[in-house]
């Protein structure tokens, strides 16, 4: 399995930008999709971006659609998410998974390695 450890989470006023990094280690980092989701207090926690193991195709939740990029460097066996125009409702703990197919996926069954976590605040 993929282990994976998040960075780059803290707080930031509305409308400004972050970006969070997932270091993994493992042979198989490049032959993998890599996804992020994230979780806010008392809700369950929800896809946000999914990239497939070139980089080539990408998918993203409807609410982050236009302002979240999702990218990879498979030299450095990390994976990116650039969050812009950050809104209040973007508050959560971002988790970085690791799939177990090439292409990215929504849902979270699809993917069997998961980060601990990065908090993600972002203040009105």
């Amino acid at each position: 399995q993929v282990q994976l450890v998040e960075s780059g989470g803290g707080l930031v006023q509305a409308g400004g930008s972050l970006r969070l990094s997932c270091a993994a280690s493992g042979r198989t980092f490049s032959t993998i999709a890599m996804g992020w989701f994230r979780q806010a207090p008392g809700k369950e926690r929800e896809f946000v971006a999914a990239l497939s193991w070139t980089g080539i195709s990408t998918n993203y939740a409807d609410s982050v659609k236009g302002r979240f990029t999702i990218t990879r460097d498979n030299a450095k066996n990390t994976v990116y998410l650039q969050m812009n125009s950050l809104k209040p409702e973007d508050t959560a703990v971002y988790f970085c998974a690791a799939g177990r197919r090439r292409l990215g996926s929504q849902a979270s069954y699809d993917y069997n390695s998961w980060g601990q976590g990065t908090q993600v605040t972002v203040s009105s």
